[in-house]
């Protein structure tokens, strides 16, 4: 079993064609990538079908969404054992150049204190400069 497959066994997804395609995209990206954007990169891939892979990942919490305010959200993959809570969320950096989104995992999202009868269901938080290759 490959790499891609065994990656996508752990979050219960099954390794089908299109879906190891996919991933094997994400990986290959280094950075965050819009639906529009992997779209692109197959000559003959339905959208409605990547749209669906790529939520099936989200839901399985292989992959998370991020907003980065461009209008367009974009997916990048999860850290090992990240369960999408605020908790495990990290702080994204879009870069005003080129365009990209990178996953500062390093940079967890600070707690906050929020008042009582709220839940939190999800953070963001994004940083917009410029990146490393662009400066």
């Amino acid at each position: 079993m490959s790499e891609l497959e065994n990656r996508l066994e752990k979050r219960k997804i099954k390794p089908t064609t299109m879906r190891l395609l996919v991933l094997r995209k994400l990986v290959e990206s280094g950075s965050a990538i819009s639906l529009s954007d992997l779209d692109a990169k197959f000559e003959q891939a339905d959208k409605a079908t990547l749209y669906r892979t790529l939520k099936t990942f989200e839901d399985k919490k292989l992959i998370h969404s991020i907003d980065d305010g461009t209008g367009s959200v974009k997916y990048a993959l999860c850290e090992e054992g990240c369960e999408c809570e605020p908790q495990d969320q990290h702080i994204h950096f879009h870069c005003i150049k080129c365009d990209e989104t990178y996953c500062l995992t390093q940079s967890k999202i600070p707690q906050t204190q929020i008042p009582s009868g709220f839940k939190a269901a999800s953070a963001s938080m994004v940083y917009k400069g410029t990146c490393a290759n662009c400066s």
